[in-house]
């Protein structure tokens, strides 16, 4: 018999997603399992229970018949209150449950004797990045975040001139670059708005850059990155120096954007009153963390409010203003979990034992058979720790630590020094006893590994792939070589080559000029996929 995996309605007032697609449920249907979907769970989401059916899903009447026949429990939101006494013990559930804003959930759910998997607690890690349902949400909250800011905004988002007159772009600037702050830059980009945008984390400048923004930066040096990805609460100094780079912003652009959120904490308000009578009439600021109180001093959770000439969105559901799609990502997340879980036996016939070796599962895990799991260790490192600038040791210590002694210093410079003499020995030699012949195309080989090496080394890294830098060096190399094999300079020494060897040099520095011209346009249109 194979374990049935429920997905009942959400009761959450205004949610409109549902745990799974019809999509979803073959493949989950192919993984072995049976599933079954209460009436009416996707009307909110256009998909109709006929959907369902031909999906291969059993459509159950009310949510008594699926909590009470289920072995596993799909769901968005957590629980609500009248949910609990639903719940059938032993069985698992797997859903949004926020353990650190809900212990006392966590309390009654430990009664029940359940096992409990939190999407948003996947740990971020690579291995993890097919589960993050954190990123699927945040993802279609940035992008909705600006289309609700559009809907608001009194006027176009790009610039334009027309016979009427000129309409100047719209100015948007984003706080938080994680990724739904990356996806609001991306979409207030593609609509032709000037973008900025601010993060502690001054590793995400370049990502900023990448899809169309401006990074702005505070004059202020602290390390802003936290564990798992996220920010982390900044000293009093940074903040200090922050709130000058908003108030400043706040003054010249027509839209705020606000995405700051630390785990485990209300959202620091960033925005105060007095920025917000300082913005111009009519602009708007859309207060993503307006669910953990808001990064606005005047955000009210789940309304839009006007003060100041200012209108403040502070929806709480903007992923379920996408419900389709949100539902369709949501739903693939939850497959590629089971599929995890199938992988290392974590399901083994009719039997759910999750294994708390698995670094994923382990994480996720915040409550196994009623006994509370959470917070789990702290997630393995691969990466060798980086030791702070700040941080202050003696002269000698790196020396020693590497097994020289006092004298390392002093014997690298005499290596190099040694390499250097042999290699000018090396030339020497090569110039006082080789041909002329010989001594002419070594010459012209080593200059145009040279210049070869120049051309690439002085491009920008960003108008390079790594494999497209090689080649387009190697390409380089060639097309010069070829130059001076067409027609040598008189002071080399060297006779005009033969006619053949003409005609091939010729050939090379087409193949050659080629292969650079379409390493640049290789380069070029990977770029654009990722600013747009």
């Amino acid at each position: 018999m194979s374990l049935l995996i429920g997905v009942p309605r959400e009761v959450f007032p205004g949610e409109r997603r549902v745990a799974t697609v019809p999509e979803v449920v073959e493949k989950l249907i192919g993984q072995g399992f049976r599933v079954a979907v209460q009436s009416g769970a996707g009307d909110a989401s256009a998909i109709s229970d006929e959907a369902y059916r031909g999906g291969g899903a059993e459509v159950l009447a009310d949510a008594d018949q699926v909590w009470s026949s289920a072995d596993i429990i799909f769901k968005v939101r957590a629980p609500a209150a009248e949910e609990l006494p639903l719940i059938r013990p032993g069985c698992t559930l797997v859903s949004f449950i926020w353990p650190a804003q809900n212990p006392d959930l966590l309390q009654q759910l430990a009664a029940k004797n359940v096992s409990v998997l939190a999407m948003d607690c996947v740990p971020r890690i690579s291995r993890a990045q097919k589960l993050d349902a954190l990123s699927s949400m945040s993802n279609i909250a940035g992008y909705r975040a600006v289309i609700e800011a559009a809907h608001e905004f009194g006027r176009f988002f790009t610039g334009s001139i027309t016979a009427a007159g000129k309409v100047p772009p719209a100015k948007v600037f984003v706080i938080g670059a994680g990724v739904a702050g990356l996806a609001a830059i991306g979409t207030a980009a593609g609509l032709g708005a000037i973008v900025r945008a601010n993060d502690t984390r001054p590793e995400v400048a370049d990502q900023v850059k990448s899809m169309g923004g401006e990074f702005v930066p505070v004059d202020y040096e602290e390390e802003g990155s936290g564990v798992g990805g996220y920010a982390k609460v900044m000293s009093e100094s940074f903040q200090k120096a922050q709130r000058e780079v908003f108030a400043k912003q706040a003054r010249d652009v027509d839209i705020i954007i606000t995405t700051a959120l630390i785990p485990g904490k209300p959202a620091p308000k960033l925005i105060t009153e007095e920025m917000v009578k300082s913005m111009k009439q009519g602009s708007v600021i859309v207060d993503m963390a307006a669910e953990q109180g808001g990064n606005c001093e005047l955000t009210e959770p789940g309304r839009v409010v006007e003060k100041h000439g200012v209108r403040i969105i502070g929806y709480a559901d903007l992923p379920s203003r996408l419900p389709k799609q949100a539902s369709t990502l949501y739903a693939t997340n939850l497959f590629r979990l089971m599929e995890d879980m199938i992988k290392t036996k974590s399901i083994e016939g009719d039997r759910v034992n999750i294994d708390m070796e698995d670094e994923v599962l382990r994480g996720t895990t915040v409550l196994k058979e009623g006994n509370i799991t959470w917070p789990p260790p702290a997630p393995k490192l691969s990466a060798v720790s980086v030791v702070p600038a700040t941080a202050s040791r003696p002269a000698a210590a790196l020396p020693k630590a590497q097994g020289h002694g006092e004298r390392a210093g002093p014997m690298a410079g005499t290596a190099t020094a040694i390499i250097f003499g042999i290699g000018a020995l090396l030339f020497w030699i090569v110039g006082r006893y080789a041909p002329a012949a010989f001594l002419g195309h070594f010459t012209v080989f080593v200059l145009a590994c040279f210049v070869g090496y120049m051309v690439v080394w002085n491009v920008k890294p960003a108008l390079h792939t790594p494999l497209m830098s090689v080649t387009n060096a190697v390409s380089s190399i060639i097309a010069i070589g070829a130059l001076v094999q067409i027609a040598p300079p008189l002071s080399t020494g060297v006779e005009r080559p033969d006619e053949w060897i003409r005609w091939l040099a010729l050939g090379g520095i087409v193949l050659a000029t080629i292969n650079m011209f379409g390493g640049f346009a290789v380069t070029q249109r990977m770029l654009a996929m990722f600013r747009k």
